[in-house]
């Protein structure tokens, strides 16, 4: 069996803002995606709970790239691992590392996507579906075309064009809902 992607909590980015909080299971690995902003700490842990999952049962946190919209409510999950574009951080170790082709789990694995921010990160889940991404490609599936906080607009493109040559069949952006790529 291969990776089990669930949301915990859909993001929004409009007067207020949250992030897209995903839990995936791959092995003995329990990760969540971008632990951010959310209305309140239930409305990650509530469903976390839901589908069976402690938080310190959680071994493994990515952070998409370093907004606080994204990272906030980290330190829900203190028994994890927290992975980012670079490294690898657990206690008082700071493990250097590229992120790009990093597998954090069986089934689970990193790829660089710099635009949004210079050290934006996607989390590739290989699922019996097929390919999901949890990214910041893309706040929702409706846009913005062109990302009105990016670092690089053109960087952004072109890795949103390497992304969907792997042929996701899901991505999970960094402000709503999941869709399937056009």
């Amino acid at each position: 069996m291969t990776a089990r992607v669930d949301v915990l909590t859909v993001g929004y980015a409009d007067e207020r803002v949250a992030s897209t909080v995903v839990l995936v299971r791959s092995g003995e690995s329990v990760v969540v995606v971008d632990p951010g902003m959310a209305a309140s700490r239930r409305a990650i842990l509530d469903p976390l709970r839901g589908l069976g999952v402690e938080p310190d049962e959680v071994t493994d946190v990515v952070f998409s790239h370093h907004h606080p919209d994204h990272t906030l409510n980290a330190a829900l999950f203190a028994r994890a691992r927290y992975h980012d574009h670079w490294a690898i951080y657990q206690d008082d170790v700071w493990t250097d590392r590229p992120a790009d082709g990093f597998e954090v789990a069986p089934d689970v694995r990193l790829m660089a996507t710099p635009g949004h921010s210079p050290e934006d990160i996607t989390t590739l889940v290989t699922t019996d579906e097929g390919l999901v991404a949890c990214t910041h490609l893309w706040w929702s599936a409706d846009g913005p075309d062109v990302d009105p906080l990016a670092a690089d607009q053109g960087q952004l493109e072109e890795s949103r064009g390497r992304l969907l040559a792997l042929g996701p069949v899901r991505i999970i952006p960094g402000h709503g809902a999941p869709f399937e790529p056009a």
